[in-house]
């Protein structure tokens, strides 16, 4: 099962096992968060992905750990996951900054506890259970590892995927196989399995007034720079993947910082969807190093199986292909902390696509 996902790592491989019991994981030597060397990797084994801990004096999980007398000896984020739960109890994951997805094995109680995951779910986290068996993993490829589940399709999740372009928690498209909801905990205790959300987002139902819009708008605007410069914390250094067009994170980023950044960004041979020259241009008026791959067709069809080796579900169009290419220029430029653009198109409808929802009410035939 590791040796399937070690690409998520691949520095280190840590492995425990105890009567029925298997934990693995494949650490990258730099975290996000963790602007440290890897040695603390080595001391934290199954040190766990992207939590904001350190500066743990800022955070509220980290302060008050230290005012109830814990000390920490590593900067791993691991160290303070395992403190905070035993002092915190599971519900410690509402004060959790960052993207996370991990598990703890209590020995003594023989609990499995899993959070998966961050509140929006930008980490993954899977699971199978069958037979008295459960099994989890970071990607379901992990969990296809094992003989004994199967990879027939669910038709449900098919439908999810024709309808909203992807599946919907916990449905995934293999039958036997689930995901854990965004902002969503899990415990596994004498075979029994319990699921339960600890957070959700909250609309508003009524309209809001003037004044309140202007503040919201100042406080999202606040919140949007702190995120952003809190994921410029690196030991490797931050770049910046974008497209042709005024990214909010790029924007903040230069905004943020005055030092040297790198944009890499993708052409495309194909006119209709070039926009090389909006880069350059966005990239000299910034002062920002470029560094671009241009991208054929060929080499869409070419890449697009190993793209769907990482997708792990049916997709309805070949943008992923594009971007995983645009990822491997990054990679081979020895980045592992990239900053883009990724859901601002969502959250203020900057493509059209986002306003189709908007004809049928037009046309009067709305549901």
């Amino acid at each position: 099962m590791i040796q399937s996902i070690r690409h998520r790592g691949p520095d280190d491989v840590g492995i425990h096992t105890e009567g029925g019991v298997g934990l693995a994981h494949a650490p990258a030597e730099y975290h996000r968060f963790d602007r440290r060397p890897s040695a603390d990797v080595s001391r934290q084994r199954r040190a766990l992905d992207h939590i904001q801990w350190r500066d743990f004096q800022l955070s509220r999980v980290g302060s008050e750990l230290v005012r109830k007398g814990v000390r920490f000896s590593t900067n791993s984020d691991a160290e303070v996951i395992r403190s905070a739960i035993p002092a915190e109890g599971e519900r410690c994951v509402e004060d959790f900054e960052g993207q996370w997805a991990f598990a703890i094995w209590d020995v003594r109680q023989r609990k499995l506890f899993l959070s998966r995951r961050d509140r929006l779910g930008v980490r993954p986290l899977f699971y199978s259970m069958r037979d008295g068996s459960f099994a989890f993993a970071s990607e379901i490829k992990a969990l296809l590892a094992i003989p004994e589940i199967s990879r027939q399709l669910n038709p449900q999740a098919l439908d999810h995927i024709f309808t909203f372009w992807s599946s919907l928690p916990p449905a995934t498209i293999f039958r036997n196989v689930h995901e854990l909801p965004p902002g969503s905990s899990m415990t596994l205790q004498n075979g029994e399995l319990q699921t339960y959300r600890y957070w959700q987002p909250d609309y508003a139902e009524e309209p809001i007034g003037e004044d309140e819009a202007e503040r919201t708008t100042h406080g999202f605007a606040g919140r949007c720079g702190s995120s952003t410069a809190s994921r410029q914390r690196s030991c490797r250094g931050v770049c910046q993947r974008r497209s042709g067009f005024g990214d909010p994170s790029l924007l903040l980023v230069r905004r943020i910082t005055s030092g040297h950044l790198k944009a890499f960004s993708i052409s495309f041979d194909d006119p209709e969807f070039d926009e090389g020259i909006y880069q350059e241009e966005l990239s000299r008026s910034l002062g920002l190093e470029r560094h671009e791959i241009r991208c054929s067709p060929q080499m869409i069809g070419q890449v697009f199986p190993e793209t769907i080796w990482h997708a792990e579900r049916p997709i309805l169009r070949t943008a992923p292909a594009p971007l995983y290419l645009l990822a491997k220029l990054v990679r081979d430029n020895n980045y592992k902390v990239v900053l883009t653009g990724e859901g601002s198109d969502e959250m203020f409808g900057g493509y059209d696509i986002f306003k189709e929802a908007k004809i049928p009410r037009v046309l009067g035939i709305a549901p």
